[in-house]
C-alpha cells in the first residue's frame, strides 16, 4: 500500500514539478504530508517492524550518498580562511548551535541528562540543502549567501557527525569511567576516516588515470563515482566505523586526485538522490502521524526554539565583523532547515539500542523539530526571497552583498 501510494504520488509529482515551483509547496512538504495522510486515511498502512529496518537502510543510503556529493563537489580553498563566510558557519557557528541546542534541552525538556541533550543537538544541528533549495538556485538572493548557505549545508551534516558519536558515547550508563568509551570513539571516528580516505584516494587515483587513458566512457564515469561511497559503507559496517564519516571523508579525498569526481556524483545524485529522499520524507510523515499524540507543549516549544533561537543567534556572531546587513543576518539565520541528515541520525540513534531513559523524549523532539522545519521553511521560501531581494536592493553599493563578496 506505501509503496503503491509512493510511487503514484512520485509519477504525479513529476507531471507538476514546474507548476509547483511558483508555490508554496516543496517536494519535501508534499511528501511528508502525503505520507501522514496515508495513515490517517489507512491506519494499516503503516510500516511494521521489517518496513522501519528497511526505511533505515534507505535513508543510510541516502545520506551516505549526499555526504559523499557534497564534500566530492565543494571547493576546499573556500575553507582555508576563517575570514570567509562558510568557514564561520562551519566552526563558530555549528559548535554554537550544538551547544544552544543542548542547553535549550535541558530547559525545556529537564529529564534528559546533560549527554543525552548533546545528542539532541547534534541531532538537530546540520542544515538540509535540498529543504532550501529554491533559496540557495534563486538568483534574487546574492551569489556569495547562496554559496555559503550551500557549502554549510553541504558540509556541517559531517562535521556533526563525530559530536553525534560522542555524546552517545558519553550517555550510555557507566560511560564516565568506562574504559570503552575511548576506543569506541577510535572505532568509530578514526577507522571512519581512515577507511574513507583510502577508498576516496584510491578510487580517484584509478578514475582519473582512466579518464587520462580514456578506457571508460564518459556516460560509466559517474557510475564508478557512486560505487565509492557504497563501497565506504560496506567497509564501515565490516570494521565498525562510522559510515557517515567515511562517506564524508572519502567526498573529501577524492577530489584530490581526480577533480571531475564531483561532477560526475552530481549527476547520479539528481536522479536517484532525489528519489531516496523523497522516499525518507514520506515515510517520515507515516512516523509524525504516529507520533504526534504523544508530543508535549514542551517538546512543541523546543521544536520553535531550534529552529529560530538556536539556529539565529549562532549565526549572528558567526557573522560579526563581516559587515554583513541585518536583513543578511537574519535570512540567513532563518533559512536553516533540519531535513535528511536530522532524520537519519535520529533513526541511528534508536539504532544504537543504548536504551536511555530520555530515548522517546529525544525521539518526538526531533520528529516535532524536522516536521515543523519542513513546513515552515517550504511556506516562507518563495516570500523570504522576495523580501529580501527588496532589501539587497536598497543596500548602498559598497555593501558586501552587493559587492559579490562577504568577509
Amino acid at each position: 500500500m506505501l509503496l503503491v501510494t509512493f510511487l503514484v504520488l512520485v509519477f504525479l509529482f513529476s507531471l507538476a514539478t514546474r507548476r509547483l515551483e511558483r508555490t508554496v509547496v516543496t517536494g519535501p512538504m508534499l511528501f511528508a504530508v502525503a505520507g501522514a495522510l496515508v495513515v490517517l486515511a489507512v491506519p494499516s498502512a503503516r510500516a511494521g517492524k521489517a518496513g522501519s529496518h528497511a526505511f533505515l537502510h534507505g535513508a543510510e543510503i541516502a545520506l551516505c550518498l549526499l555526504l559523499f556529493t557534497d564534500a566530492s563537489r565543494t571547493d576546499l580553498r573556500l575553507l582555508k580562511s576563517i575570514r570567509r563566510l562558510p568557514t564561520r558557519l562551519l566552526s563558530i557557528g555549528l559548535l554554537l548551535s550544538i551547544l544552544l541546542g543542548a542547553l535549550a534541552a535541558k530547559l525545556l525538556l529537564p529529564a534528559l541528562s546533560w549527554a543525552e541533550a548533546g545528542i539532541l543537538g547534534a541531532i538537530l544541528a546540520p542544515t538540509d540543502a535540498g529543504l532550501g533549495q529554491v533559496i540557495v538556485t534563486s538568483q534574487r538572493v546574492p551569489k556569495r549567501i547562496r554559496e555559503a548557505l550551500s557549502v554549510e549545508a553541504g558540509l556541517n551534516d559531517g562535521l556533526a557527525v563525530p559530536f553525534f558519536l560522542f555524546f552517545i558515547a558519553l550517555a550510555r550508563p557507566g560511560a564516565a569511567g568506562d574504559a570503552s568509551l575511548w576506543p569506541f570513539l577510535l572505532e568509530q571516528l578514526g577507522y571512519g576516516v581512515a577507511i574513507g580516505a583510502g577508498i576516496g584516494l584510491v578510487g580517484g587515483k584509478l578514475l582519473a588515470l582512466a579518464h587520462r587513458r580514456e578506457w571508460a566512457a564518459a556516460s560509466a564515469a559517474k557510475l564508478g563515482a557512486v560505487t565509492l561511497p557504497l563501497l565506504a559503507m560496506l567497509a564501515s559496517d565490516a570494521t565498525g566505523a562510522s559510515m557517515f564519516i567515511a562517506a564524508f571523508v572519502a567526498g573529501l579525498a577524492v577530489q584530490i586526485p581526480y577533480r571531475q569526481a564531483g561532477s560526475h556524483a552530481v549527476e547520479f545524485a539528481e536522479e536517484w538522490g532525489q528519489l531516496l529522499s523523497a522516499a525518507v520524507f514520506f515515510l517520515f510523515g507515516t512516523i509524525f502521524l504516529g507520533a504526534f499524540d504523544q508530543l508535549t507543549v514542551a517538546m512543541a516549544a523546543y521544536a520553535a526554539l531550534s529552529l529560530t533561537a538556536v539556529r539565529m543567534a549562532p549565526v549572528a556572531l558567526a557573522l560579526m565583523g563581516t559587515r554583513t546587513s541585518r536583513p543578511t543576518v537574519l535570512f540567513m539565520g532563518w533559512f536553516g532547515p533540519r531535513g535528511l541528515a536530522s532524520i537519519v541520525l535520529g533513526l541511528v540513534f534508536l539504532e544504537h539500542e543504548a536504551r536511555l531513559p530520555g530515548e522517546r523524549t529525544i525521539t518526538l523532539a526531533v520528529v516535532a523539530t524536522v516536521f515543523l522545519s519542513i513546513l515552515a521553511h517550504g511556506a516562507t521560501a518563495m516570500p523570504g526571497i522576495s523580501l529580501y531581494g527588496k532589501a539587497i536592493r536598497a543596500l548602498p553599493p559598497t555593501a558586501p552583498e552587493r559587492e559579490g563578496d562577504v568577509g
